[in-house]
């Protein structure tokens, strides 16, 4: 026979785990969590980093009419996006991935690197930007990554489009940008991060996609926030 100790600890185990069910999140993002807008009309949505409920909107990264959202139904938290910058601003330096970039730079003498972290050699770059003239053209041509020994800039990009070898990722997806001395270091430590002023949350190709790091390292900072 259970005791009813027992039978209390069960049911709220069961309670608990009831609840979280109901916490939907975005198909094929489950990082990010979905709540009915209960103030709006339209039936829109609001989109979160974290599931605690109510919302609070401040900490929403935006509201969309549709799911999956698009660009045309989405409207995005200038809060949010200002949190965003200040945890990549203040983290993307000890993102391993960076980190990764920046070796890579300093290791590869008379080579670029994309945002991705993928070599390309010099004379491969310029057919290819010969080619195709557009804004996403090898990171050398954007003034984005220089040669070994050198230094030079990586890109920290939304990775919902990783870009193309020997490419950098569109400026709607670049976050911002990192300086790296000709020994694979960050700048001045920290990279002297530059925000790129052109990133979007939601694009033709998806929403916001951060990198492990990055997201815990928001995720932390928005429950921070919620205390408060």
């Amino acid at each position: 026979m259970f005791s009813t100790r027992s039978i209390g600890r069960q049911a709220f185990s069961l309670s608990k785990r009831s609840q979280a069910r109901w916490v939907s999140s975005l198909e094929g993002n489950p990082y990010i969590y979905v709540f009915s807008n209960k103030d709006a009309t339209n039936g829109s949505h609001i989109l979160s980093l974290l599931p605690s409920e109510p919302v609070n909107p401040e900490l929403a990264i935006g509201v969309s009419t549709k799911l999956p959202p698009t660009t045309d139904s989405f409207t995005e938290n200038p809060k949010f996006l200002g949190t965003l910058q200040e945890v990549v601003s203040k983290h993307a330096h000890e993102d391993p991935d960076a980190k990764s970039q920046a070796q890579v730079m300093a290791s590869t003498a008379g080579a670029n690197l994309s945002s991705g972290g993928v070599l390309l050699t010099g004379q491969r770059g310029r057919r290819r930007r010969a080619e195709t003239g557009d804004s996403s053209g090898g990171a050398s041509g954007q003034g984005g990554a220089g040669s070994g020994a050198r230094g030079g800039w990586i890109h920290i990009s939304d990775s919902r489009r990783p870009p193309e070898f020997g490419r950098i990722a569109w400026p709607e997806d670049i976050f911002g940008s990192l300086e790296v001395e000709g020994n694979g270091q960050f700048a001045g430590g920290d990279g002297n991060y530059q925000s790129s002023g052109t990133y979007r949350i939601v694009t033709r190709d998806g929403i916001l996609g951060l990198s492990p790091f990055l997201r815990e390292k928001l995720v932390q900072r928005l429950r921070e926030l919620e205390k408060k």
